[in-house]
């Protein structure tokens, strides 16, 4: 199924673009680079991340990904330990802890108590929140 989406899909993307032989593109040449520009998408994965920080550092993919993968899983163990990770500028990393309480199965209405749990947070800096303003 999956196969058959990316097919569909990648059939669309060149209809539209106008990369199959014949077809008339349906978008101007400055719009058709949209959908594969991760500096330009409405959302961006990790992949995309990957190769805008290649770019924008001069790396390549490879050692962008090391890089990426690197910072994530440092982030990671030190909120695993307890601690805040503050990048001054982008925002900070924190634990939360949520405690125990009772919710409502909506299917049957019955009482159900939600454990408590340990939280990912995070908080935007100042210059990150004024950047997207």
């Amino acid at each position: 199924m999956f196969f058959l989406k990316k097919l569909v899909t990648n059939h669309i993307f060149a209809y539209i673009c106008g990369t199959k032989s014949g077809n008339v593109p349906l978008l101007p040449p400055d719009k058709r680079t949209f959908f594969n520009n991760p500096l330009t998408s409405k959302f961006m994965n990790k992949t995309e991340l990957t190769k805008a920080v290649a770019a924008k550092a001069g790396l390549t993919q490879v050692d962008a990904k090391k890089a990426i993968d690197a910072t994530i899983e440092s982030i990671t163990e030190a909120l695993k330990a307890g601690d805040k990770v503050a990048l001054i500028g982008f925002g900070t990393f924190a634990v939360a802890q949520r405690e125990a309480r009772q919710g409502i199965n909506p299917q049957t209405k019955a009482v159900i108590k939600i454990a408590a749990k340990k939280q990912a947070k995070f908080k935007a800096g100042a210059e990150l929140d004024a950047a997207i303003q």
